[in-house]
């Protein structure tokens, strides 16, 4: 025996011996057949460690399983399809700095090298052969006989007759859905389409439309049976919004809002701009509750979220409540505000177990939270909503909905409110920016005979579920993470006009 242990000595014998054997290369016989296959690798990049992790897991369980005697096929694919490879082509093709610098300096490309895939079928080949040869060298039990790129036609066939399948089963269906949409390819986007926040998902707010004589101040909610409990709104005198005519209505909201209502299905048109002082002092009619509430200054209004403009919850949302303690000594003559704001009486409308009439209030005691900048009033907001959201109950505030849970409540009020008129629905990312590989910043836009996979339908859900109770999940533990995954699903936009 050698008394120093060469890796590489033992590992290209065995590697050489296994070739030679073809033990990886299953063929039909009487065992019992084992299949087995991993997430394919995307073909815009070479192989990373999370991979490598990946690929481990299958290449254990495919060499336990031949051990207990089954004739085990493990193949490998590649997947190539999407825009991700043909923006990279388009990147390289002008010399993107960045995008030389990644692929040579992270990616050890030699630049000569670089210079000959600039077409997405280059980098394809490209990073195929690589990805493959990587592999090899790990030792992986493949069956390479049976390798393949998505982009293959036999392969592009399986998709097809895929897609007839869950066409003629009402599965794909046409119908006007947001997508994360890139204005430059003027294409929908997945994950893999997407260089900054991937992770981003659409989030759907209640709009809440506030009236100001003949115009409308929406505020974007999350939660909109707080709309019961609104003492006032906030708007950021620094900033100037815009009036645009909606549809038939008239709204005034940030530019940065007006900007993502282009992209929605109503008709959008800017009328003029307002600045944001000029609102502040006047007051407001809820729409729901029909009270009227003053417009109070606030510098943490972002014109990049929501609408711009901001309903003040002080009763239930910490934020809200500091804000309002902060400016009971401040000067607001300057807007024409008079009146003594500390005597804005707070509206209790959520019945939680864990605090009393004022859950807001409450929280930042509890957290000796001194003021909204403090780094602790995040805490008290996020301990809020969840107690809220998880055992809150609607109080007598709310009027017919009294007594229902607030983790049932979003999708009934809006409902409602929608159908009095006096809200609608706008989207939002989880988080931004958001960037397609093309290097264009994405928005959600609302596509009109679009596509979609309709992973909605109930019923569809209820089979995946029903399917998923008899699989075996290793480890047990994670099998909830696939019910919730589930649960999640929406529609998912599923034609393109660019890509491979």
């Amino acid at each position: 025996m050698k008394e120093r242990y060469n890796p590489h000595e033992i590992e290209e014998k065995w590697q050489s011996r296994w070739a030679e054997s073809k033990i990886f290369q299953p063929e039909p016989n009487s065992r019992e057949k084992f299949f087995i296959t991993i997430p394919y690798p995307y073909l815009n990049g070479n192989l990373h460690a999370g991979h490598t992790r990946t690929f481990t897991i299958g290449d254990v369980v495919a060499r336990y399983k031949r051990m207990l005697g089954y004739n085990v096929l493990f193949p490998m694919g590649f997947h190539a399809t999407g825009t991700p490879i043909v923006g990279l082509a388009e990147q390289i093709q002008k010399k993107d700095p960045e995008t030389i610098r990644v692929y040579n300096k992270l990616h050890e490309i030699p630049l000569d090298i670089l210079e000959t895939i600039q077409t997405p079928e280059h980098i394809v080949e490209y990073f195929s052969r690589e990805a493959e040869a990587a592999m090899k060298i790990i030792g992986f039990s493949i069956d390479w006989r049976r390798s393949f790129t998505t982009t293959d036609p036999h392969y592009k066939k399986f998709i097809t007759w895929q897609f007839n399948l869950l066409h003629s089963k009402n599965k794909v269906v046409k119908g006007a859905h947001p997508v994360r949409w890139c204005p430059n390819d003027e294409n929908p986007v997945e994950d893999h389409d997407i260089l900054r926040g991937e992770d981003a998902t659409i989030i759907d707010y209640t709009l809440i439309k506030f009236k100001l004589n003949d115009d409308i101040l929406p505020c974007a909610t999350l939660r909109p049976e707080t709309v019961f409990g609104v003492t006032n709104l906030w708007v950021n005198p620094k900033i100037v919004h815009v009036r645009v005519k909606v549809n038939d209505e008239s709204w005034i909201v940030s530019r940065e809002a007006y900007e993502k209502l282009r992209f929605t299905d109503k008709k959008v048109e800017l009328i003029a701009e307002v600045k944001g002082d000029e609102l502040i002092g006047k007051k407001v009619t809820n729409p729901v509750t029909g009270s009227s509430v003053l417009i109070l200054p606030a510098s943490f209004v972002n014109p990049d979220n929501g609408s711009g403009i901001v309903m003040s919850v002080p009763a239930h949302a910490p934020y809200d409540y500091l804000a309002l303690c902060d400016l009971k000594d401040a000067d607001l003559t300057k807007y024409g505000i008079s009146e003594d704001i500390s005597f804005i009486p707070l509206i209790s409308l959520i019945k939680v177990p864990e605090y009393g009439k004022y859950p807001a209030v409450d929280a930042v005691k509890e957290l000796k939270v001194k003021d909204q900048n403090d780094p602790k009033a995040e805490e008290a907001t996020k301990l809020v909503y969840r107690r809220e959201f998880h055992g809150g109950l609607l109080t007598e505030t709310t009027g017919k909905y009294a007594g229902m849970a607030v983790s049932k409540i979003k999708d009934v009020l809006t409902h409602d409110l929608i159908e009095k008129g006096v809200a609608d629905v706008f989207y939002e990312f989880s988080e931004s920016p958001v960037v397609c590989r093309c290097g264009a910043t994405c928005v959600i836009k609302m596509v009109e005979n679009q596509w979609f996979l309709n992973y909605s339908d109930p019923s569809w859900k209820e089979q995946v579920y029903n399917c998923l109770k008899n699989m075996t999940i290793i480890p047990p533990e994670i099998r909830v993470d696939f019910e919730n995954k589930v649960d999640w699903l929406k529609d998912k936009a599923c034609a393109r006009r660019k890509g491979l």
